[in-house]
């Protein structure tokens, strides 16, 4: 099952850097999309020789030419808003596939627009730190040009300005700062609280949504109970 997880994983990475060198070539330095696609991959152990692969494939063929990217929004159990992002090379396909998860599980698709806007792209830099270091790390952060830190036990969640991820993520490594991981999300400006019984839905419904070939990242502002969360069994 791991090993299954980590190639879709890679799969999905794959299409990622294939789609940032169809849209801006396969320079890095030219491409800030493919140089975030490549520090995810990285951030995700995906093999150097592999990443390397994947972009000397896009760049030489016309593989990339024929994924499509989807935004596509809806509700979720208990009245919480989806939003999903997926490259795919059958659009009717993909959204049959969406559709047919959001029905089985107390969900429905909406139009274009309809939930996008309660959600704001920023950058997320998450950082495994201690309670000793927390606070200072928090302080470099801001220092850097974060807008916002949260430290939740041994994590540390650093919320940027898009434009500015790449160089707060540099300032901090700079300072001997391990990142876990940094990229660009859709982050709700407000939550939706949910019951034992629409939680355990909406779990169940992103897990579907993720376990989908096509689908890259899913964004929710469901609010869910820390007790349902550390039970669930999917």
């Amino acid at each position: 099952m791991a090993d299954a997880r980590r190639s879709q994983l890679f799969t999905k990475l794959g299409k990622e850097l294939s789609v940032a060198v169809r849209q801006g070539g396969s320079d890095p330095q030219a491409n800030a999309r493919l140089r975030l696609a490549i520090q995810k991959a990285r951030d995700n152990n995906m093999p150097l020789d592999n990443i390397e692969r994947a972009i000397k494939r896009a760049a030489g063929s016309s593989e990339a030419a024929v994924l499509n990217e989807l935004t596509i929004e809806g509700y979720g159990p208990g009245g919480s808003a989806i939003l999903l992002y997926a490259l795919t090379d059958n659009r009717n396909r993909t959204v049959s596939d969406i559709r047919n998860a959001f029905s089985r599980n107390n969900a429905n698709l909406g139009e274009s627009g309809c939930v996008s806007w309660i959600f704001e792209a920023k950058g997320i830099i998450t950082v495994e730190a201690d309670k000793a270091g927390a606070e200072e790390l928090a302080l470099l952060a801001i220092d850097a040009g974060a807008d916002d830190v949260k430290i939740d036990n041994d994590a540390v969640e650093i919320m940027t300005q898009p434009s500015d991820l790449e160089a707060v993520r540099t300032a901090l490594e700079e300072q001997g700062v391990n990142i876990s991981s940094a990229e660009l999300l859709q982050v709700p400006n407000n939550l939706v609280k949910l019951d034992e019984k629409a939680a355990l839905q909406a779990l169940k419904l992103l897990e579907k949504l993720e376990e989908l070939d096509d689908v890259q990242h899913v964004f929710t502002n469901a609010d869910f109970p820390d007790e349902v969360v550390e039970n669930y069994q999917g």
